[in-house]
């Protein structure tokens, strides 16, 4: 047996925490002269209350409305006007907001986020504003878009049972209109202390200046208790789910299909293979899956497989999955999709190359490392791997970590994909008619 080896990225880290508890990731690189401010939030859609869907999507836009010494879209226009930009993203368990500027911006950046940190403006108009903003995003990417929610929204009800889980993280009309400024100003008080955060920066800095530019913005944002981090814990499938819906504007059979996988934090030992089967199976025209259905057998026109449901490994907790996800030329059967599926991953229980295995794990590993060359992807990096974690230089050990997946690990994992522990979901296309 030979195990691929993998170089991990040097980069020099420093960690410390403020007294307010935030914690705070340095990581200077002098190689282009600009800074990457990231500011994660350990919250995401799978904690918001019920009857309150898409609030962690609708806090994050709620960010952006100003705050004490910033006013509606300054933050934009300060940033761009210094020749940055910037942005915010919900995820399944994190809100994140981050921002690129010449090196010269750093304080500036620091700044916007330790500003907001201490309170964004929760108002009535800018509440009734972006609950209008959500619901027409919802419009566009999900409701009148072909194949809208497929399968990120569509999928999770029907492989799980409890609400986190299971619910719409976009959100329903109905709650996003009933939402109060006294929800959102909970919801702030909440999950957005600076104790559940975490602040890093890369780039061209001076760690020492940085250090103490840091502490002077937001040593003084007020101490107040994260909330404690709930138990998403819920029963595996022993029998097969399977869901189908029609899509009015969609014009091609799909298919989603998902086991539920080890914890991403807490087994990551046990995950880690599941990250290689995912490229297996699916990266590339050499890939398992695109080999068999879409070049030999044609059942199918496009297919991708990975692990969570929006395809971040490492930046997600359990419960999660292994997905597979296909597209059919029209009267093509799904089941004999899902057969083929089942056969390939019984051909991989019963071994793997080893050659194949390397060149696998080398494409999943140069991915990882080609996000570690922005300084905007690398700052957002570390401070997803100190949430989930627990050390920001676990980013950089990720790479080397999958280059140690034996072939037998990926064998375990494919067998342990069978049918009675699957979660499927058809789409029915209505738009050809």
């Amino acid at each position: 047996m030979t195990v691929a080896t993998i170089p991990a990225p040097a980069f020099a880290i420093e960690r410390f925490k403020l007294g307010n508890g935030l914690r705070v990731v340095l990581a200077p690189d002098p190689g282009a002269p600009v800074v990457g401010v990231a500011v994660v939030y350990d919250v995401g859609m799978r904690s918001e209350p019920e009857g309150r869907t898409g609030f962690a999507h609708l806090f994050e836009h709620m960010m952006f409305q100003g705050s004490h010494n910033v006013g509606k879209a300054e933050h934009m226009r300060h940033v761009q006007s210094a020749g940055g930009t910037f942005n915010g993203s919900t995820h399944i368990d994190y809100t994140d907001y981050f921002n690129l500027l010449p090196s010269n911006g750093l304080e500036l950046a620091l700044f916007l986020e330790a500003d907001r940190m201490r309170g964004p403006a929760i108002t009535e108009e800018n509440l009734a504003n972006q609950v209008s903003v959500v619901k027409e995003e919802i419009r566009v990417n999900v409701l009148n878009r072909p194949y809208g929610g497929f399968p990120w929204i569509k999928l999770p009800p029907v492989m799980f049972d409890t609400f986190a889980n299971s619910h719409d993280g976009y959100g329903s009309f109905v709650d996003l209109d009933a939402a109060t400024v006294e929800d959102a100003q909970s919801f702030f008080n909440a999950y957005y202390p600076a104790s559940n955060a975490v602040l890093s920066v890369a780039g061209d800095f001076d760690p020492a200046q940085a250090r103490e530019l840091v502490e002077r913005h937001f040593g003084s944002v007020e101490a107040r208790t994260a909330p404690a981090l709930p138990s998403f814990a819920e029963p595996d499938l022993s029998t097969e789910r399977r869901v189908s819906y029609t899509d009015e504007r969609a014009t091609l059979p799909a298919v989603a299909v998902a086991w539920r996988v080890p914890d991403p934090v807490t087994k990551l030992d046990d995950f880690l293979p599941y990250v290689v089967l995912g490229e297996l199976l699916t990266d590339g025209d050499a890939s398992r899956l695109v080999e068999r259905l879409i070049h030999t057998d044609r059942t199918a026109t496009a297919v991708a497989a990975h692990t969570t449901f929006m395809a971040e490994p490492f930046a997600s907790r359990g419960p999660t999955v292994m997905l597979v996800q296909a597209f059919l030329p029209p009267g093509n059967a799904v089941d004999t999709v899902l057969g083929t599926i089942q056969e390939e991953l019984a051909r991989i229980a019963e071994g793997v190359d080893e050659a194949e295995l390397d060149r696998v794990k080398a494409r999943v590993a140069a991915q990882l490392l080609r996000g570690d060359d922005s300084v905007m992807g690398r700052s957002r990096r570390f401070a997803t791997a100190e949430i989930f974690h627990g050390d920001a230089a676990m980013s950089t050990r990720f790479p080397v970590l999958l280059g140690e997946v034996t072939a037998e690990a990926v064998a375990r994992a494919a067998a342990a994909l069978t049918p009675n522990r699957r979660a499927v979901l058809e789409v029915i296309p209505g738009g050809a008619q």
